[in-house]
């Protein structure tokens, strides 16, 4: 399956950020509030370090070479092309997140490699279901961002926008995983109308196509969202931005134990697990900064 050619390019819009605004929440950490109440507060609140797993690094690596690519000009970003990359990519990423390098001890010259053919395998999926030569994005690695109910600016950093001749917005996420099941979906779906509402309220303009791209399994996963559901969309984030809140008033947040504990990286100091948290902080660093947004991927299969 190849991908429609969606060619023309669409001025970005800033939008001013109104006095009134005093939170802002991404789709990963709003995510995690959903998933669980006490990760959400490990990772916003207490900010607790997580070493980077090999499945997050091997997505980081292949996001990097997919924004890479289409820095060539269209012929060629051919497979060959893609692979060629792969190796200075994580050179360039090694150094500029230092924890990257832990992933593989000195000599261990194996592991590495066999890391980097995997990354280049899941690039020949890419080729499978897109073909680079026949597009040209209109932004990548994007920041959007939009302010709702006048104090929340929700925002984060879309994978890739295509824009059609006719001003249709094609939202596309790159998912390194194999295609989930019904419970993961979901939380990649609603990483994307998180964007969808963004690009929504700062252009006008409802997404024709959301549209997950997993490359493990070569299959494209496409959804078609209307006005009326952004709508409601909306409410369930402000509503799930007043939990939050809430939840930090009372220095409340619980856990909610699920398959995705087995990814979780607080498990020592979660009551689910014997653990206890640590103290709640006298002074909580502000929810969700902007830097935090890239930083933590899901577990694998969830938002990879």
């Amino acid at each position: 399956m190849t991908a429609d050619p969606v060619t023309t390019q669409q001025p970005r819009l800033a939008a001013e950020v109104p006095a009134t605004v005093r939170a802002s929440l991404s789709p990963s950490r709003a995510a995690d509030f959903k998933t669980c109440p006490l990760l959400y507060r490990f990772r916003s609140i207490d900010r607790l370090p997580e070493r980077p797993t090999v499945e997050q690094a091997r997505g980081t690596l292949v996001h990097a070479v997919l924004e890479r690519l289409f820095d060539l000009p269209a012929a060629g970003r051919t497979p060959t092309a893609a692979g060629d990359l792969v190796a200075p990519q994580w050179e360039r990423l090694v150094t500029e997140q230092s924890e990257l390098a832990e992933l593989f001890t000195d000599g261990d010259d194996g592991a590495r490699s066999a890391f980097l053919r995997s990354a280049a395998g899941l690039l020949e999926g890419y080729f499978t279901v897109e073909d680079p030569r026949r597009l040209e994005p209109a932004e990548r690695e994007s920041l959007v961002s939009a302010v709702v109910d006048e104090e929340l600016l929700i925002r984060g950093y879309l994978d890739r926008l295509d824009v059609a001749p006719d001003g249709a917005l094609r939202v596309v996420d790159y998912k390194t995983g194999g295609a989930p099941r019904e419970a993961f979906e979901a939380r990649a779906l609603f990483q994307l109308k998180f964007y969808a509402l963004v690009l929504w309220r700062t252009r006008g303009v409802v997404p024709r196509v959301l549209r997950l791209l997993y490359l493990k399994d070569a299959e494209i996963c496409d959804y078609a969202p209307d006005a009326d559901e952004l709508v409601r969309f909306e409410r369930t984030v402000v509503a799930l931005w007043r939990a939050i809140e809430a939840a930090t008033a009372a220095q409340d947040f619980r856990p909610r134990p699920s398959r995705l504990c087995d990814w979780c990286s607080h498990q020592a100091l979660c009551p689910s697990f014997g653990g206890t948290p640590p103290p709640f902080p006298a002074q909580p660093a502000a929810a969700d900064p902007l830097p935090d947004s890239r930083s933590l991927p899901a577990p694998p299969g969830a938002d990879e």
